[in-house]
């Protein structure tokens, strides 16, 4: 099974220019004492669909769900609701084995039909949502018995693609598929209390929980932020034990202060998402320019205090598809950028009639924009920002509503393909492209990365076909990696567990 080398794990974690981050502990390892863990966040969820895999959705779905099987920080699969699966000889099929004495919140039990009706879900391209490109592979399932699984894929498929899509499907209850999105229906650690848009989430431990001894935390509040620094405030007055997913400058300041810094390793990458269905971004070549006006150092320095690498592909380093001679190729160069917006033959009126969205609520996106803002003034192209807070930023960015906007990706670690799981990357269902597809080539070269199960010279012509496309194409400008989920805790807290995705992971934590 792949696993992730000593070097790639390093290299998907977080480098705090000399500031070292404490290391996850397991809970059995320590005492821990249960209680009630305050956590501040700083955006509000789109939904509880666990399919729904926004970043913004990160802090609640490893808390209302459980997946198939789990990674672990480096890689290697482990049992979780599948307790155990057979992948074929010929790699074209993969059979489960599903955990028994589990129910869902609602008390229905947890058995293959809900398996069926998760797949299902993610295969419809308006419901499946982040999952349904990853489905892509599957051709079709059946359940022989009610804890048997199989499902089988349209041709064989790469074991770790194969593994991906098990880790990726969290299993929903059948009787609250049609409502998963106001009405959370998991087998996971903790139960829905109450919710206060824009202001807190309020879960309390599932008694009925299949993990022993887990949840240690009788109540888990999430408070809603509408700024970094002021949860960084909470956090040091002790209004709230953690800061999850704030800015990799304020985890140093507050490691520096005596705080623990917690990264895991799946990093996201920075893209600056173009919808190439408005205005002058139809253009090929203006969208191209995009590629040259990217000053990655600075978005990297100021955005992200450095940490993390430039990109000028949608990879983490520790992606078999990272090629490190894209940055050099489509390094921040004006004049390059120039020459491409005079190829457009778009006029001077036509480059400028768009606003550049702007996540109001985030530091970094705010810092980020307005280096871009400034180098589109340096070639002639002023452009206005159109700054929007917490959930009307979000409803744009889902739905698709903007001209240019930064959004981050993930998955990017993974199997390439796992690309498509982001909404500006979807083959099909794209909220921001619409269907059919505006660009064909890009929907191909994913297509043959998933088809592709020969030999090395094979895979990596694939992996070189979808990485010519994506710059060409060029309707999402990737500028650099960074640590999204940090967790930031006072001294009181214990039993941290990394995620693999860095959702985060409260069943562990207790208090010392």
């Amino acid at each position: 099974m792949t696993k992730l080398s000593r070097r790639q794990f390093g290299m998907a974690g977080l480098a705090l220019a000399g500031v070292s981050l404490a290391g996850a502990l397991p809970a059995s390892a320590q005492q821990l004492k249960g209680g009630r863990l305050r956590v501040a966040v700083l955006s509000e969820l789109a939904n509880y669909d666990p399919q729904q895999l926004s970043t913004v959705n990160f802090h609640v779905i490893k808390n209302l769900y459980d997946s198939l099987i789990e990674y672990t920080p480096e890689g290697k699969p482990e049992p979780s609701l599948a307790t155990e699966w057979k992948i074929a000889p010929d790699k074209t099929s993969v059979t489960l084995k599903l955990r028994s004495g589990v129910t869902f919140h609602s008390g229905t039990p947890f058995k293959a039909d809900s398996v069926l009706a998760t797949l299902q879900k993610g295969a419809d391209p308006k419901r499946g949502k982040n999952v349904f490109a990853t489905m892509s592979i599957v051709k079709d399932w059946s359940a022989p018995d009610d804890s048997t699984v199989t499902i089988n894929f349209k041709a064989p498929v790469p074991e770790r693609q194969m593994l991906d899509l098990l880790q990726f499907l969290i299993p929903i209850d059948p009787k609250g598929i049609d409502t998963v999105e106001t009405v959370p229906a998991g087998t996971g650690p903790f139960t829905l209390v109450n919710r206060a848009v824009g202001q807190s989430l309020t879960l309390k431990a599932n008694p009925k929980y299949w993990r022993d001894k887990q949840p240690i935390v009788q109540d888990l509040v999430f408070t809603v932020f509408s700024e970094d620094a002021s949860a960084s405030a909470a956090l040091e007055s002790g209004a709230v034990d953690i800061v999850y997913n704030g800015s990799s400058r304020s985890a140093v300041r507050l490691k520096n202060a005596g705080f623990q810094v917690f990264a895991g390793p799946g990093p996201l990458v920075q893209v600056f998402r173009i919808n190439s269905t408005r205005g002058p971004f139809r253009n090929k070549a203006f969208r191209q320019a995009f590629n040259h006006l990217m000053d990655r150092a600075s978005i990297l320095r100021v955005g992200y205090a450095g940490m993390g690498k430039v990109v000028a592909l949608p990879w983490a380093p520790a992606s078999p598809a990272y090629d490190e001679s894209y940055n050099a190729t489509y390094a921040y160069d004006l004049d390059k950028a120039k020459k491409l917006i005079a190829d457009s033959g778009l006029s001077a009126d036509e480059t400028k009639n768009w606003k550049l969205l702007v996540n109001g609520s985030d530091e970094s996106s705010v810092a980020i924009s307005q280096i871009v803002q400034g180098s589109l003034q340096k070639i002639g192209i002023p452009v206005e920002l159109d700054m929007r807070q917490g959930a009307e930023y979000v409803t744009a960015l889902l739905g698709g509503d903007f001209a240019a906007t930064f959004g981050a990706v993930g998955n990017v670690q993974k199997f390439p393909s796992r690309v498509a799981t982001n909404s500006i990357y979807r083959t099909s269902g794209n909220p921001v492209l619409k269907d059919p597809h505006p660009h064909p080539d890009y929907v191909a070269a994913i297509a043959r990365v998933d088809a592709t199960s020969g030999g090395a010279a094979e895979v990596k012509a694939a992996y070189d076909n979808l990485n010519k496309v994506l710059v060409a194409e060029a309707f999402g400008i990737p500028t650099n990696s960074y640590d999204v989920g940090l967790i930031v805790a006072s001294d009181k807290i214990g039993g941290v567990t990394l995620d693999i995705d860095n959702l985060f992971v409260a069943r562990t934590i207790g208090f010392k």
